[in-house]
């Protein structure tokens, strides 16, 4: 049972790196659905990276850049061309995909590597989720740099207006954004599960994604989700551990992206909009012209 606890808790970290990724970008204005593709990339790479050169910290560092890259594309795309932000997203995401599949091929298999040690009985990501967590609250909610965030998120013409650059802050969000998807993506081959195999992540960014709408764009209601998927993911792997033969481990499997769909759902409906509309960000997937 501590094992099944564990393992939640390490599937809870990946969704809260990836996910307070986007909850940054969105918050900002601009959206990426493309979160898995990023993932993808920082994975990938940052195992190619670490059994190459046996580090575990370069393996982390390129996974962290690709995803900063990755995040600087999208925004160049988004911000810059104005081009539709779910286009670009869907955009990298294919990339991903295909990309990597071609890239990592020939590293199909085990790391090799000795298992990251751990704190306390815990992986030491999940203390940096948590920490990352605290930090993103702090930052959007009690400083000028979070007040300039939002307010290019809600309003963009009038953050300009007001001084602010909205094209520099949204691209500092983006390129921090993709960074913290890119070391999900790190975390997950590199400590979650050490083993490359074709598009292994299984739409976890595309659940990261709904997380962020789930937690209403607050990053403590995220970690709770966080928490919660990261526990119907490990049940859906080994649902026996904890409620021994009630359904097939198959239909435990669709249960995170059914509930997935479920919160998507809600959340168009038009109660959701009236009730909680305030909390998305205005501005959001609108490309801003400065005029």
């Amino acid at each position: 049972m501590w094992e099944f606890f564990v393992r939640s808790l390490d599937a809870s970290t990946i969704f809260t790196l990836a996910a307070l990724g986007e909850l940054i970008g969105q918050r900002s204005g601009v959206l990426n659905v493309g979160i898995e593709g990023v993932m993808l990339f920082g994975a990938t790479l940052g195992f190619i990276a670490a059994q190459s050169t046996g580090s575990y910290l370069l393996g982390f560092l390129v996974g962290i850049a690709i995803g900063g890259l990755l995040g600087l594309m999208h925004g160049f795309f988004s911000i810059t061309l104005g081009v539709d932000q779910v286009v670009s997203g869907m955009g990298i995401w294919i990339m991903g995909f295909g990309l990597t599949t071609y890239i990592g091929n020939p590293y199909t298999g085990p790391l090799g590597m000795p298992r990251i040690p751990s704190i306390l009985g815990l992986s030491p990501f999940f203390y940096l989720g948590i920490a990352l967590v605290v930090i993103t609250w702090f930052v959007l909610s009690k400083t000028s740099l979070g007040l300039r965030i939002r307010s290019v998120g809600e309003n963009p013409s009038v953050a300009e207006v007001s001084g602010i650059d909205v094209a520099k802050t949204r691209y500092l969000c983006v390129t921090i954004g993709g960074m913290l998807m890119g070391l999900a993506g790190a975390v997950y081959s590199l400590d979650y599960n050490p083993v490359w195999n074709y598009n292994f992540l299984m739409g976890w960014g595309f659940i990261a994604l709904a997380l962020v709408f789930f937690s209403m764009w607050n990053p403590f209601i995220l970690l709770s989700g966080s928490l919660l998927f990261g526990t119907l993911w490990q049940l859906s792997l080994n649902p026996q551990l904890v409620l021994p033969g009630v359904m097939s481990r198959y239909i435990w499997r669709m249960v995170p992206f059914a509930i997935t769909l479920l919160v998507l759902l809600i959340m168009s409906t038009k109660w959701f909009r009236i009730k909680w509309g305030a909390a998305k960000p205005e501005a959001l997937g609108q490309p801003y012209v400065k005029e």
